[in-house]
């Protein structure tokens, strides 16, 4: 399972949903994206530190992109945003849940339910 952008922020928030999906799911994927942009949120070092050990302990496999992903992602911005309003971010993601065959643990189903072939799963925060 990939976990979205979204879902980490409701934990990190304190929200208990996301807590105990995540808890189940344990180890889980992220994609770089998520990765990063949860880092720019961050406000100083120690949230950062905080965050980090705490993908650590969750076991979290980030994974990168590739040429398959970075080509995927091309292909559903040229496809999708200007009817979809697909996103660079959101792009990259759904190409990385579809390129390694994983289902998104996400509360933003708009964002990627006019992928062909993605799997999701929906959180309700």
């Amino acid at each position: 399972m990939i976990i979205d952008t979204d879902v980490i922020i409701w934990e990190l928030r304190g929200n208990l949903n996301p807590k105990k999906i995540i808890h189940e799911n344990i180890p889980f994927c992220i994609s770089v994206i998520t990765y990063m942009e949860l880092v720019q949120g961050m406000r100083n070092k120690g949230e950062l530190n905080t965050f980090i050990k705490q993908l650590t302990s969750w076991g979290v496999n980030i994974i990168q992109i590739n040429n398959d992903i970075s080509t995927r992602a091309m292909i559903y911005v040229e496809e999708y945003s200007l009817s979809h309003s697909m996103e660079l971010a959101d792009a990259l993601i759904a190409a990385t849940c579809v390129n390694n065959s994983e289902i998104l643990l996400t509360a933003n189903e708009k964002h990627y339910k006019h992928i062909p072939n993605i799997q999701l799963a929906k959180f309700r925060p």
